[in-house]
């Protein structure tokens, strides 16, 4: 397995089945924080669908279609990124975040989508990531901000939450917009992910 350092207390791994009794008990201390926004906690409720969701992104992750890394802070599970959807052939993919509250105000997710988004753009070589989001989702819109990204338009009560119709904000930033500026990398070296 590997690790890619974030900060010095923080990084970024894959996050995997085997590892659903942890990722069961962040979801729990996630799940009020997280789930106002995003279906991400309504999904593992207990060990079996904590491992469903994670034996899913693996399954995308051997189709090469999406993937999920975990964020630990200081050894315990925080947060993580994901490819919602990677589509290699269109050159395409969209990434999703979440976080608990004490992965929250020092710079994890950037720092971690910044990996994805170097992974997609310099060593597979896709032209457009997106990242989608609740309009009232502040800090997402934040972080999509702070990526750089483009603020596409908004899907006007295309999405339903909690029975409830809301809108989505779709942002997106493309290879020539990140490479050699955001990443502030040598679009040449490897990042650590593998293909």
């Amino acid at each position: 397995m590997y690790a890619i350092p974030l900060t010095p207390t923080a990084e970024l791994r894959p996050l995997e089945p085997w590892q659903a009794p942890e990722f069961l008990a962040h979801i729990d201390r996630a799940r009020a924080h997280t789930d106002r926004w995003i279906p991400w906690a309504t999904y593992s409720t207990d060990l079996d669908s904590a491992r469903a969701t994670l034996q899913s992104y693996a399954d995308k992750q051997a189709a090469d279609r999406g993937r999920v890394h975990g964020i630990w802070q200081e050894g315990t599970l925080v947060g993580g990124v994901m490819f919602v959807h990677f589509d290699a052939a269109s050159g395409t993919c969209e990434i999703g975040v979440w976080s608990e509250p004490a992965g929250e105000g020092h710079g994890l997710v950037t720092a971690a989508v910044r990996h994805l988004l170097d992974h997609a753009f310099v060593t597979r070589g896709l032209h457009r990531a997106e990242w989608r989001t609740n309009p009232l989702n502040t800090r997402s819109r934040s972080v999509a901000r702070r990526l750089g990204m483009t603020l596409d338009g908004t899907l006007r009560r295309s999405a339903t939450h909690h029975g409830t119709r809301i809108d989505v904000e779709v942002w997106s930033l493309l290879s020539h917009e990140w490479e050699g500026t955001a990443s502030g990398t040598d679009p040449a070296r490897a990042d650590g992910l593998p293909g």
